[in-house]
Parts: structure tokens; C-alpha cells; sequence
């Protein structure tokens, strides 16, 4: 058996597809795939949220320590 050569492709970690894309065609989809698809994006939504709240914290510690000195 010969060695083949590796794909350095193969050795890179490979992207989740993502379960809601937006503009997707929602006909396809049955009401419970749609409650699911709606919980998941208000998922996204409270972490998109999160996220910028740590943001403004972050500035905001940084804008009262650069205004002391």
C-alpha cells in the first residue's frame, strides 16, 4: 500500500454550515421546522444582544480610564 499525500485542505478544521440562512425559501419547510428555525434566530438575537452589551462595557471602562488621565 502506497502512502498517499495528505490535502493540506483535509487538515483544516471545517466550517459548521449554518442551520438558518437568511432569505431562505421557507415554503419547503413544515410549521414545526419554522418554530424551530424562530427559536434559533431568538437565540441569536439574546447572544447578538450579549455580545454588545460586553462591547459597551469594554468601552466604557475604556473611555473612564483614558478620561483620568
Amino acid at each position: 500500500m502506497r502512502n498517499m499525500p495528505i490535502d493540506p485542505e483535509e487538515l483544516l478544521p471545517r466550517k459548521k454550515m449554518p442551520e438558518i440562512v437568511l432569505g431562505q425559501d421557507l415554503s419547503t419547510m413544515s410549521e414545526h421546522e419554522l418554530v424551530a428555525r424562530i427559536a434559533a434566530l431568538e437565540e441569536e438575537i439574546v447572544r447578538s444582544r450579549e455580545a454588545i452589551k460586553a462591547r459597551q462595557s469594554t468601552k466604557s471602562a475604556a473611555d473612564a480610564f483614558f478620561r483620568k488621565n
